[in-house]
């Protein structure tokens, strides 16, 4: 392959948010164009005017930012073979149809959307589909079905008409795919695909394949649910005499209970399925995206590029430049994969490490939002090397360390009602004289005071000083705490059970 002349790209339609398939696709695109020292481009495939939604395009250009995936050119970088847009490409399609009808290999169809309906309810009625293909386009109200004059005095008319390929019958299209294989195809069981709407705008099929030559795109890397209009695609090459580019159908990421695939309809899921949070138009809905949720992008990208690619080591961690040099369509799966929530935050706790400074920044932020006397650095350091692989983000920092900072305000209610009677603040009490009277006030020798009915008395001063029944090691936050305030706190315990007694 050569290195210089790989020219890939990212084509979505600005109709909504991207999901985790469309940013997964955009990633693919990218790494192979890095791998491969090539081009990255941006486009918008925009020809659905009906469907388009205003912060789309905007909404596509964030989310690369955020990943870091930026392209090299196209939407918003500019280049060569602007514009970027398919809608404000419709001069360059009507050359393009115009050749395919010179050629005889598309034709005028004039048949109204109520001929179809009828067309369609006599088939299902005779117990067939109806399908619009070589079989049955000489009975319909199509350019092949007249003559010169007619089409022309049609045409005249100003009557309503869309352009549809013409498919030759009898042929055994071999078709390759990069992550599948051989393909081969039937042409009898094509139909005509419109290729120019009745509005005069040009479908994807025409658009795109138009666009990748003139673009000169080497490889088309895009989702499974193309395949089928593959294909078509290859045709088109074939009539206007182009060399098609190389395709990979990337497979789909399903949802983890295995109903169905992951798309824009699931974004009221128990997990994220959007990269950044997305705003839905004229309402006040707003639907967080990962980064919102506190993923980090490293990590994003990092489970995304594996959520249908394995690199064939056994390393889960790399970086965005150790992806591109791994980086290979051969090893792509065929089949679907699973998307597990867990393992995006099992990733994002792996990147937590390298954050360090962020957590701290986070905690002064927070200490300072609650108007806490502000603590020393070094204590501040020792809380988040103490915390740090309890959490996989950085605003769980808070609620894992909490209590090194203010005093239980609730304590953990079933434990709490447990523990309502005279024999607990005895074990409080002695636990508070034991505190007072120790000499070292370290988590080592605390640790020898307390050798006998340990569990009970454990839980107890953890309920004290914590207010629930999770946290680091006990004697560790009776150190951090110091002697004082840890007799302070059990003292509170003990009040709060006599008020209830």
């Amino acid at each position: 392959m050569s290195q210089n002349f790989v020219r890939v790209r990212f084509a979505p339609s600005p109709t909504g948010p991207l999901h985790l398939g469309g940013i997964r696709t955009a990633l693919y695109n990218y790494l192979f164009a890095k791998k491969h020292g090539g081009t990255f481009i941006l486009r918008m495939e925009d020809t659905d005017r009906k469907r388009w939604v205003s912060n789309s395009e905007l909404y596509i250009l964030e989310t690369l930012k955020w990943c870091n995936i930026e392209p090299d050119e196209g939407v918003g970088y500019g280049g060569p073979y602007s514009p970027y847009y398919q809608s404000k490409r419709i001069n360059i399609y009507r050359i393009y149809i115009n050749k395919l009808l010179e050629k005889g290999d598309a034709y005028y169809a004039f048949d109204t959307d109520k001929d179809l309906d009828r067309k369609r309810k006599e088939y299902h009625d005779s117990g067939g589909s109806f399908s619009y293909n070589y079989k049955i386009r000489m009975k319909l109200n199509n350019s092949l079905t007249m003559t010169k004059k007619q089409l022309h005095d049609k045409l005249r008319s100003g009557s309503s008409y869309v352009i549809r390929f013409k498919i030759q019958p009898g042929e055994k299209l071999n078709m390759y795919d990069i992550i599948r294989g051989n393909i081969i195809v039937d042409t009898d069981h094509l139909d005509d695909k419109i290729l120019l709407k009745s509005d005069g705008v040009a479908t994807y099929h025409l658009a795109n394949t138009i666009d990748d030559h003139i673009m000169k795109i080497t490889h088309v890397l895009r989702g499974e649910e193309w395949l089928p209009s593959m294909s078509l695609h290859i045709l088109l090459y074939k009539s206007f005499g182009w060399t098609p580019p190389n395709f990979a159908h990337l497979p789909l990421i399903l949802r983890h209970n295995g109903k169905g695939k992951i798309s824009k309809r699931n974004a009221n899921l128990d997990f994220p399925i959007f990269p950044i949070q997305w705003k839905v138009p004229d309402t006040k809905i707003i639907i967080p995206g990962y980064r919102e949720l506190g993923y980090f992008p490293e990590a994003f990208v990092n489970m995304l590029a594996l959520l249908g690619w394995n690199p064939g080591i056994k390393r889960e961690i790399f970086s965005l430049q150790e992806l591109i040099n791994f980086f290979s369509l051969e090893k792509i799966n065929k089949s679907g994969v699973f998307f597990d929530v867990k393992k995006a935050n099992w990733f994002n706790k792996k990147y937590l490490n390298k954050k360090k400074e962020e957590i701290f920044a986070f905690l002064c932020e927070e200490i300072k939002k609650r108007s806490i006397d502000k603590k020393d650095k070094d204590y501040l350091w020792k809380i988040i090397h103490l915390t740090i692989d309890r959490i996989h983000f950085i605003h769980e920092i808070w609620e894992h360390s909490f209590y090194f900072f203010i005093s239980p305000s609730s304590y953990e209610d079933h434990f709490f009602h447990e523990i309502c009677n005279k024999n607990a603040i005895s074990k409080l009490d002695n636990a508070k004289i034991l505190l007072y009277y120790a000499d070292k006030f370290t988590s080592v020798n605390l640790k020898l005071l307390f050798t006998t009915n340990k569990q009970k008395i454990m839980q107890l001063l953890r309920l004290a000083l914590v207010g629930i029944l999770r946290g680091i090691d006990i004697f560790i936050i009776l150190e951090m705490l110091g002697k004082e305030e840890s007799i302070r706190r059990i003292e509170k315990l003990i009040n709060q059970i006599k008020e209830k007694i």
